[in-house]
C-alpha cells in the first residue's frame, strides 16, 4: 500500500494492490451486515439523515444491550450505571446508529476500487473512510481480545499461530487509518 496523501483542495489519495483492497472489502462488507438496519425495507429516502430519522419514527430499537460483544462494542450504551436509562437511549438512537454507520461502509465501498488501485477521495469520503475503518478495527479487537497491551499481546504469538496473520491485519489497518488521519490534518 501506498499511505494517503493529502489532496490539493482537501481530501485525500491512495494506492492499494489488489490483496488489500480485497481484504477491506471483505471487512467492510462484514461490518456492514452486522450493523445493517434491522427494518431497511422501510426508508424511503436516498438520503442517510431522512432514512435514519424515518427508522426511527416508524421502527424504534431495541433497548436491550446487543448479545454479540461485537455489536455491543459498536452500539454502546448511552449510559453504563442506569439500565433503564440506556434502555431508553437505545431505544431511540441505535436505529440511527445503525444507519449511520451502515451508510459509512457503503461510502466506502463504493469508492474503493475492486481490483486496488489509485483511491482518491474528497474530504467527505474520506471521514466516511475513517468511521468504516474504525468500525472494522473496533470488531476484530474485540474478537482477538485487544488489550491496551497489544503490541505485547502480538509479540507472544509464535508465527504459525492463526491468530497471528489477524493481528498483522489489524496492526495494518491502524497503519491504514493513521495514513489517511495524516493527510486529512
Amino acid at each position: 500500500m501506498e499511505p494517503f496523501r493529502s489532496v490539493r483542495g482537501g481530501g485525500a489519495r491512495a494506492w492499494l494492490a489488489e490483496p488489500e483492497a480485497a481484504l477491506l472489502r471483505n471487512l467492510v462488507s462484514q461490518v456492514m451486515e452486522l450493523v445493517e438496519p434491522e427494518d431497511s425495507d422501510t426508508a424511503t429516502s436516498d438520503d442517510p439523515t431522512i432514512a435514519a430519522l424515518e427508522a426511527m419514527l416508524h421502527d424504534p430499537g431495541s433497548e436491550q444491550t446487543p448479545e454479540d460483544p461485537v455489536l455491543a462494542r459498536l452500539l454502546p450504551d448511552g449510559y453504563r450505571d442506569d439500565p433503564e436509562a440506556a434502555g431508553e437511549f437505545r431505544r431511540y438512537t441505535e436505529p440511527a446508529l445503525r444507519s449511520a454507520k451502515h451508510q459509512a461502509a457503503r461510502e466506502m465501498l463504493d469508492t474503493l476500487p475492486a481490483a486496488g488501485g489509485k483511491i482518491q477521495l474528497t474530504s467527505d469520503q474520506a471521514l466516511a473512510w475513517l468511521k468504516a475503518l474504525n468500525d472494522v478495527r473496533l470488531a476484530l479487537g474485540v474478537r482477538l481480545g485487544v488489550t491496551e497491551e497489544f503490541e505485547a499481546q502480538w509479540s507472544r504469538l509464535k508465527p504459525d499461530d492463526p491468530q497471528s496473520a489477524a493481528f498483522e491485519v489489524y496492526a495494518w489497518l491502524g497503519a491504514v487509518q493513521e495514513s489517511l488521519v495524516q493527510a486529512l490534518s
